[in-house]
């Protein structure tokens, strides 16, 4: 057995058994097999959970993550730094990881001190923008990245310019199976005399199952003796989200096709050696997928592997692995040619058992034994190189000297104050106070908060259901009788008016825009469409240049989505210039402003005219932005360069005194936005640091150095007044915390990935 000097402890990064899913085999495949060969490392695991209990998992698993814990990847680097860990092994696809298309991976591997291979087990031929980001980020941290067939390494390096040095393919791993007559185990499984075709994996639509059941009947009336086994559950995301729809569709199609006799299903997640099993009673496999983007597929690695006669639709590795006679392609969704083949393979043995041999054959690579030495090779050789190469600690932090810390998202209180109507205005202390019942306002904010969460909270499904009582309850403030939403709701569930304010309006549209572009639940779509359509008609009416603002931003969200839009591109239009008219009308260079008095909610004005201004192409309007962004931080910022909101005891008229006190989450948060916008806009690191001194404010950087963000409830106190801190915790201010802390957090995920590029570049 080759010894491997430099290696003392790998860690490895992915999904991890019994989560019922194809990494967490393949991880748990990967651990065993490297550390069989490496009998003397220690081998473990950080296993990712998507399920907040997590699994049962086996002692190799030593740190469990939840994918949405923003905090969570940190401590695990840190638990792998601390552990002195030789080398990580990173499993990698967009899936598994928490944030934008998994970008929260990219905060853990980047503070590792150790070497770092990944392993890609998808990469997409047409990435958008943000995909391509991240695993240009993922390679250029890695000191290795594998992949698993050719096709992978020219999309490497032609799509995503990875160097080919940085590039090595090692073979999915197999199980080392014997080479027997599919016979054999037959009778254990109640299936002898007859010809068994098999497919196996997590069961769901793209799988093409019912291809092959349409080709069936031919079969049969060919050989009669023909049985289907189809083994496995139905994945887990498709069962959340369908039930078993997908199986039972299959089951209904084989009962009017009349084979039912000939179709046997197996509907549970199967250890190895029982799957071993099924494969060796096999006479043919068959993977009929339906799409051609599939880099590589482990049923079909281990198929080959058991040395099994195979059918398979050309996806991209089946193409390559199946070359050279190892395997037959059809067409795609061809059930005719599916039948041709297999009766092909039944009535010619002599060629289905030479395929056979050429597939058992060019596997003997594949086994498990022999890919485990491939990973210690180039896990040995890396740590070699570093000992002589040193990587400095601040080579990746050269944009991010200071790590500019934030609490988790808590969202105890937005649950505390939300019942099944929604989300209570006001709070006595943390007490939920009924008698001023609901309103729009803060339910649009609190949906705009749970679309914030998604993916950046381990809480997801659970804040999920809450974003229905907010979204049910906006949907149900609209009038449909003068197309305004209403605003106020008692207790006792009563409208106290026909119409909202604009403002209220504007919220709601804010928060249904939103809804429609960034929602990853379908469920959210079709009825606000319907609403928000008929608001913006409204919004155009408006004179309330926040209103106007609200809603632009709305639909800016919504054209995110549907950018083909006509008609809601003209509603843009009209709306941003009416509102730059606005500002021009009473803008001065003194007082580059849109009122004669600075009120609440300031940044959302240049945060609209910032949005608008870039997309329409207008630099105008984008100065105006900026130039009213930089008065309002100036006026807002005291002597100790802190953020001083303008105070709602009289605001701040023109040719008046600027109210010092009392200060409202509300205007911190809306400027912190705006210096996103302007940062997306500029990219001037310079409004990063103005919407962290936002943020700051409410962790105690502010006039009386007093955190109004209670940790402990998860609450935020209503104002700062010059004798303190509201005791109150309200919704809008709790809201406003949250919404401003999720918008960092997005923001943080964002430098992740360009601070990489630009190093890169």
């Amino acid at each position: 057995m080759r010894r491997y000097p430099n290696l003392k402890t790998i860690a490895f990064i992915g999904n991890y058994l019994p989560r019922k899913c194809g990494i967490a085999t393949f991880t748990n495949d990967l651990l065993q097999a490297v550390s069989k060969e490496g009998d003397q490392i220690d081998c473990w695991a950080i296993a990712m959970n998507d399920i907040p209990q997590g699994y049962p998992y086996p002692k190799q698993v030593r740190f469990e993550l939840n994918v949405n814990s923003i905090a969570g990847y940190q401590l695990a680097a840190e638990f792998l730094n601390v552990n002195k860990v030789d080398v990580v092994s990173l499993q990698h696809e967009y899936g598994i990881y928490g944030g934008d298309h998994g970008n929260l991976i990219l905060s853990l591997i980047r503070n590792l001190r150790m070497p770092v291979i990944t392993t890609l087990h998808s990469i997409l031929p047409n990435p958008n923008a943000t995909q391509k980001k991240i695993i240009n980020s993922i390679s250029e941290i890695s000191d290795k990245i594998v992949v698993m067939s050719q096709k992978a390494v020219l999309f490497l390096k032609d799509i995503y310019k990875v160097p080919q040095e940085k590039i090595s393919l090692i073979h999915h791993g197999i199980p080392d199976l014997p080479f027997i007559d599919p016979n054999f185990f037959k009778d254990q499984f109640g299936v002898e005399g007859k010809k068994v075709i098999l497919s196996f994996g997590l069961i769901n639509p793209g799988k093409g199952i019912e291809v092959m059941i349409d080709a069936l009947p031919t079969i049969i009336r060919e050989h009669p003796n023909v049985v289907y086994i189809i083994l496995g559950e139905t994945h887990p995301n498709i069962k959340k989200e369908y039930g078993e729809a997908y199986r039972h569709s299959l089951q209904r199609r084989a009962r009017e096709l009349d084979i039912e006799d000939h179709l046997i299903f197996h509907n549970r997640f199967v250890d190895i050696d029982e799957l071993c099993e099924f494969l060796g009673v096999a006479d043919i496999y068959i993977t009929p997928y339906l799409n051609k983007e599939q880099i590589t597929s482990g049923t079909l690695a281990y198929a080959l592997g058991a040395g099994k006669a195979i059918i398979s639709t050309p996806y991209w590795y089946a193409e390559e692995i199946l070359a050279d006679g190892r395997g037959f392609i059809v067409p795609f969704n061809d059930s005719n040619s599916i039948a041709k083949k297999i009766i092909y393979l039944l009535d010619n043995e002599v060629e289905g058992h030479n395929m056979r041999k050429q597939a058992y054959i060019f596997s003997r690579k594949m086994i498990w034994k022999e890919v485990a030495r491939n990973y210690l090779e180039i896990f040995d050789d890396l740590v070699q190189k570093r000992s002589y190469h040193p990587k400095s600690s601040s080579q990746r932090k050269s944009l991010r000297s200071t790590p500019f810390e934030m609490p988790d998202p808590k969202f105890d209180h937005l649950y505390r104050l939300t019942d099944d109507v929604g989300i209570l205005q006001h709070a006595n202390y943390i007490i939920p106070n009924r008698n001023h019942g609901y309103c729009t306002d803060d339910n649009a904010r609190a949906l705009i908060t749970v679309l914030l969460a998604q993916n950046l909270s381990s809480e997801d499904k659970f804040i999920n259901n809450y974003g229905y009582r907010y979204l049910s309850f906006i949907l149900h403030a609209f009038n449909e009788t003068n197309n305004r939403f209403r605003n106020f709701m008692s207790y006792d569930r009563k409208w106290m008016e026909e119409m909202g304010s604009e403002d209220s309006n504007g919220r709601a549209i804010w928060s249904l825009g939103f809804t429609i572009g960034i929602s990853n639940i379908k469920e959210y779509e079709n009825i606000p469409l319907i609403i928000f359509e008929k608001a913006v008609e409204t919004l155009s009416t408006f004179t309330s240049p926040r209103a106007l603002a609200f809603g632009l931003i709305g639909i800016h969200a919504y054209l995110s989505r549907f950018s083909g839009d006509r008609k809601m591109k003209r509603h843009r239009k009209e709306i941003a210039n009416k509102l730059f008219e606005m500002y021009c009308q009473n803008a001065q260079d003194d007082w580059p402003w849109i009122e004669n008095i600075v009120a609440y909610d300031n940044g959302k004005i240049p945060q609209a005219l910032l949005m608008s201004g870039q997309w329409l192409q207008r630099r105008d309007m984008v100065e105006a932005g900026l130039q009213s962004l930089e008065w309002l931080l100036k006026i807002q910022t005291n002597e100790k360069g802190y953020l001083t909101p303008i105070g709602n005891n009289g605001w701040y008229p023109k040719g008046g005194e600027i109210a010092r006190f009392d200060q409202q989450p509300l205007e911190a948060q809306s400027i912190l936005e705006a210096c996103i916008e302007a940062f997306k806009v500029t990219q001037d690191n310079k409004w990063i640091n103005e919407a962290r001194r936002c943020l700051e404010w409410f962790l105690g950087r502010n006039d009386l150095n007093l955190a109004i963000y209670d940790y402990k409830t998860g609450g935020c106190s209503d104002g700062l007044s010059a004798t303190g801190k509201g005791r109150n915790q309200g919704a809008e201010s709790t809201l406003a915390w949250l919404i401003s802390l999720l918008n960092m957090y997005h923001l943080d995920t964002l430098l992740e990935i360009d601070i990489i590029t630009k190093e890169d570049e």
